[in-house]
């Protein structure tokens, strides 16, 4: 069979991290098996020893089943092929992910900017360990001309997430990527919202990029999941080591689960951002919506950046809403095709009820008192998502 090479993502997704044939049988599973194993056999030490350097050498030596077995490998490959990325990590979560790639990088003593639209539990991350082990951070606006008067002599890191969690505002990437350069700064990207198919900052600049897979790469909201990744050989080696000493394990299953996910991952980003579109098209002629904040929206702030670096979209919106609080409670409260829950990417939407005290540490907030509630726009149709938005409106305001 010839071995045909592909420069389009799509064909590349499908048969990264596939199993290969058996030179026996010269058979191979399409589909790989959970591969569920806590003691890995060797034929000899000589075996043994080569996977000891392999592993620490930065590359995929398998020693023990903390590390994963065939189906964390092959994950592993698909987050790369997404990501343009030379190695891959697997974390427990996106928090997770987070935190490996900032204890990875980081010393006592170091700095780091951090842009204030970055997911919010990066701020108890901050509180709770950073700031323990001696590393201090500064939350700002991520533009250079706001960050340039902040860096320090010791600061080491520049973090930021694009789009933001909360209002989506985009970040200039590549200018960011720049600044970091120009004062020998590491560049660290949240890329959940893209997950490798929609945004690929590695491309644009960026020096590593992590990602929650709990969202849109499982895509069933059945899961725990975070990756981190980089083609720098020094970095993958500081991941690599910190990665094993962090004792980081991932469930065989749940990354059958998110490999499983990851072959629909194009089409469902595309019928997500599809859908999104529409409920943005309605949304904006309430006359109660003072603002929608999604970047592939043309009226978005951000929409020329997105349309330079991006190469798709997702359900992720928010809208700001000319009602008070009360009712902005009971239009959440009325909504019956949207689940009320944290996390998003999965193929059932979500609301969110956005907390004032969230958004005020959030540069890129108006500043105005008027309630925000974000949506996740599944995979239903978008019709009957319009008249549950209507339908919870009028309750909203009825009284």
């Amino acid at each position: 069979m010839a071995d045909l090479k592909s420069s389009r993502l799509e064909t590349r997704l499908m048969h990264a991290g596939m199993a290969p044939f058996n030179p026996e049988t010269r058979s191979a599973p399409v589909a790989l098996p959970s591969m569920r194993t806590s003691t890995v056999r060797f034929a000899d030490l000589a075996a043994l020893d080569q996977a000891r350097r392999r592993q620490l050498k930065g590359e995929r030596g398998v020693t023990y089943g903390r590390v994963g077995m065939d189906t964390h490998a092959a994950l592993e490959d698909v987050v790369c092929c997404l990501e343009n990325a030379q190695r891959g990590f697997l974390a427990p979560s996106g928090l997770s992910a987070i935190t490996l790639a900032m204890l990875a990088l980081l010393n006592t003593g170091d700095h780091v900017l951090i842009a204030d639209c970055a997911y919010g539990p990066v701020r108890y991350l901050d509180k709770t360990v950073l700031q323990r082990m001696g590393i201090s951070t500064t939350y700002a606006r991520a533009t250079p001309n706001d960050l340039k008067p902040l860096v320090r002599e010791n600061t080491r890191m520049l973090y930021i997430e694009s789009p933001g969690s909360l209002l989506f505002e985009m970040l200039d990437i590549p200018a960011l990527a720049q600044f970091a350069r120009d004062h020998n700064l590491l560049l660290v990207t949240d890329n959940t919202w893209g997950s490798g198919y929609a945004y690929r900052p590695l491309d644009l600049g960026a020096d590593v990029s992590v990602i929650a897979g709990t969202k849109y790469i499982g895509g069933h909201s059945d899961l725990m999941l975070g990756a981190v990744v980089a083609n720098d050989d020094e970095i993958i080696q500081a991941l690599n080591v910190n990665h094993y000493a962090m004792g980081y394990s991932v469930s065989a299953d749940d990354a059958w689960l998110a490999l499983r996910g990851a072959r629909t991952l194009p089409i469902r980003l595309r019928e997500h951002a599809q859908n999104a579109l529409r409920i943005c098209t309605h949304l904006a002629g309430w006359a109660q919506t003072v603002q929608i904040y999604h970047p592939a929206w043309p009226q978005d702030t951000g929409h020329a950046l997105w349309q330079r670096d991006c190469t798709g979209s997702n359900g992720m919106l928010a809208v700001e809403l000319a009602i008070t609080e009360a009712q902005s409670r009971r239009f959440v409260d009325a909504l019956t095709l949207f689940g009320i829950g944290f996390s998003w990417g999965g193929f059932e939407s979500l609301v969110q009820w956005v907390e004032l005290p969230a958004l005020k540490v959030h540069s890129y907030w108006s500043g105005r008192a008027n309630p925000i509630v974000r949506l996740h726009i599944g995979l239903e149709d978008p019709a009957d998502l319009i008249a549950d938005l209507d339908q919870a409106l009028y309750c909203a305001l009825k009284t």
